[in-house]
């Protein structure tokens, strides 16, 4: 499987050069260098063909998820295929020389797998280490790379080059595939997958509902989101030690635990919303 979707994710990369059509009028070329989006044609038939997956699939199982599974066991689902991201966090966190966010998801990750049971849960947030993530996309935006023309990637929507070259190596480069290859392979899969959608819910819905071109709204959210994924980076997240996110505040407020924040970066979820 991780073959097929590497297989995808490179064929969009070396096609975006190849769909670039460059407006003459000076409005309309204005806008199409803010959008980035040079192959914006095809990217739309792609994302056509991701939301009839999504709409068909995805948004119905992820809607009966939320409506069915207890609070308690989503939270552990949630916990789970997070913990299982936190090696390959790690390494990001090294390469961006991001030691002090390295050493907590050091601890993170030592904390939940044991204290945590296999990381089901998080007594790690509890006790001062709050959550972060980073992926190779980030990296590379850290190192300055730009993140070039908009992809939309089948099965994985929303992207650009630079990110999606990080998605190809993400998939190789989790150091628990080596070492518990089934482990990775659950939360990779449905798990991670009905998890980052229903997370993404409430977001995909109100976009749907109020913007006049979905397309335009998702592609402009996804951008913004990895641009201030990627200052983050840069900055080692300074500030953001101990402070919960508003959603954080809210879901304590009604006395349930903070929702998950966002979907794990290769997941197919991940893109197929912000």
């Amino acid at each position: 499987m991780r073959i097929v979707v590497k297989s995808y994710a490179v064929a969009a990369l070396l096609s975006v050069g190849a769909c670039a059509h460059v407006p003459t009028d000076p409005a309309a070329r204005a806008e199409y260098e803010k959008a980035n989006d040079p192959a914006e044609p095809t990217n739309r038939v792609i994302f056509k063909g991701n939301q009839f997956i999504d709409r068909n699939l995805l948004k119905p199982v992820a809607t009966a998820y939320v409506n069915h599974v207890p609070d308690g066991a989503r939270r552990s689902i949630h916990n789970f295929v997070s913990n299982l991201e936190g090696p390959e966090i790690l390494v990001n966190d090294l390469l961006q020389g991001n030691m002090s966010r390295a050493w907590t998801t050091t601890e993170r990750f030592v904390i939940n797998t044991t204290v945590g049971v296999a990381g089901f849960f998080d007594p790690a947030t509890g006790w001062g280490m709050p959550r972060h993530t980073a992926d190779f996309g980030q990296t590379f935006g850290v190192w300055g790379m730009g993140p070039g023309p908009s992809v939309q990637l089948p099965l994985f929507s929303f992207s650009n080059v630079r990110d999606s070259a990080g998605k190809v190596l993400g998939f190789v480069a989790n150091p628990l595939d080596y070492i518990v290859p089934d482990a990775v392979s659950a939360g990779d899969g449905g798990l991670n997958v009905v998890d980052g959608r229903a997370t993404l819910l409430p977001t995909t819905n109100l976009l749907e509902q109020t913007s006049l071109d979905y397309y335009a709204a998702l592609r402009s959210t996804m951008a913004q989101r990895r641009a201030a994924l990627v200052e983050e980076g840069k900055t080692g997240g300074r500030g953001e030690e101990g402070k919960p996110g508003d959603g954080d505040e809210e879901d304590k407020s009604r006395g349930r635990d903070p929702a998950p924040t966002s979907p794990a970066p290769n997941s197919p979820s991940a893109a197929v919303a912000p």
